[in-house]
């Protein structure tokens, strides 16, 4: 061979020797990226399952499965039927309870072995509100709708339970059971609906967004509607006509500004007109005009109805249809080695029935929780499964020096 040519090729041989392992390792690297990434579920198959004995692992999966599958409220069949195969591969003893059939609903209610009432249950929602916003994981933070509220707080639920039980800390039936119910964001269907499985427990523990806290406590609420009556005609000929927007307006700058009850514990009382409708045309004198109107309340809501319900009366035309109603919550909040924080944000306490005890905490803040940026650092999701891991012991009676709550 051609001197000349056989240095050139013992040249490129050289370079092939160490370019090929380098390319390959790049590879690797960005396979790898692309599957952490990826805005697509990760099968519910028991042969895709991460060891439940690696914790870390259990929650990320659990935590970006979830999160991947769009469970807007009245939407979340998907994310039930995710959470049945996981839990039933896992060892749980799975319920499916229908919430409806139009559209398919359904709570998920899991235990182990046959023994349905628990002393302690751990429970949150599904659902969210829209829109869906893609799982994606970068600059530190794992993105997406749900991501804090509150899938987090489900994703660290199931991995807390597994933990205590691999660890034999807790006995395998009887001691904790699951519930993840639908329609929280809305009208609360599915705790109410939870009611009729027929089971209570000593202490409910709900996960929603309280910054790693225990919540002392959360505002009630009060839902409304507006409905305004107008009469219409041509907009060169008003005095012909009545327009229904100016008197819906007129009464919601009344709710706006009623002296509404003040509570030490929970703040103020707060009023927001959060949907406002009517009119036909630019052209048309309006015939009738609505809102949608929620109220936290930090009182009785008796007291903030008898308000609203006077501002209301004292502009013509408009009617308060009142759609929902539930006082305060205060919650369990004494364990030792928690900080306290109070929400003002709704949660499912009180659709749960029954005398038990009521802890709110979980990870992640509720000011990331309904916005576009919704997002939760792996820190918090691990520092959450601690968290849930110790309440539900101490409410086992499992903890040293522990002192009974004062409510």
């Amino acid at each position: 061979m051609n001197p000349q040519i056989r240095q050139v090729l013992r040249h490129y041989s050289e370079v092939y020797t160490v370019f090929l392992p380098l390319f390959g390792f790049f590879c690797i690297i960005y396979v790898g990226i692309n599957i952490f990434s990826s805005h697509t579920p990760i099968p519910g198959s028991p042969g895709g399952l991460p060891d439940v004995g690696d914790s870390t692992g259990t929650l990320v999966y659990l935590h970006r499965s979830l999160v991947s599958i769009p469970s807007v409220t009245k939407n979340e069949h998907a994310a039930a039927m995710f959470l049945q195969t996981y839990l039933t591969s896992t060892g749980w003893t799975v319920e499916v309870q229908p919430v409806s059939a139009s559209p398919q609903r359904e709570n998920i209610y899991a235990y182990r072995g046959s023994r349905r009432q628990t002393r302690v249950l751990l429970t949150s929602h599904i659902d969210t509100v829209p829109p869906f916003i893609p799982y994606s994981a970068h600059d530190g933070y794992f993105w997406g709708r749900g991501a804090v509220d509150a899938k987090a707080a489900v994703a660290a639920m199931i991995t807390a339970a597994q933990n205590l039980l691999s660890e034999g800390t807790i006995n395998e039936e009887g001691d904790v059971s699951l519930l993840f119910v639908v329609g929280e964001e809305a009208e609360g269907i599915g705790m109410i609906t939870a009611n009729e499985l027929g089971v209570s427990w000593e202490t409910a523990i709900f996960g929603e967004p309280t910054e790693l806290r225990l919540s002392k406590g959360h505002k009630g609420m009060v839902i409304a509607s507006l409905d305004a009556k107008g009469r219409a005609s041509h907009s060169g000929y008003p005095e012909l006509g009545v327009n229904a927007n100016y008197y819906l307006v007129e009464a919601l700058y009344g709710l706006q500004h009623v002296d509404y009850p003040y509570s030490e514990l929970l703040g103020n009382t707060t009023f927001n007109a959060g949907v406002i409708s009517g009119g036909v045309a630019a052209n048309v004198i309006s015939p009738s005009a609505t809102a949608e109107v929620l109220v936290r309340v930090a009182a009785e809501p008796d007291v903030v109805l008898a308000k609203m319900r006077a501002a209301v009366d004292a502009v013509e035309n408009v009617n308060l249809n009142v759609s929902l109603t539930y006082d305060p919550v205060i919650c369990d909040y004494i364990v030792p080695g928690f900080d306290t924080i109070v929400g003002a944000y709704g949660t499912d306490i009180p659709h749960l029935r029954g005398n038990h005890k009521r802890y709110l905490y979980g990870p992640g803040s509720i000011l990331f929780a309904h916005v576009d940026n919704e997002r939760i650092s792996l820190a918090e999701l691990q520092d959450s499964v601690v968290g849930y891991k110790k309440l539900v012991t101490y409410s086992l009676g499992m903890e040293e020096d522990s002192v009974e709550s004062e409510h």
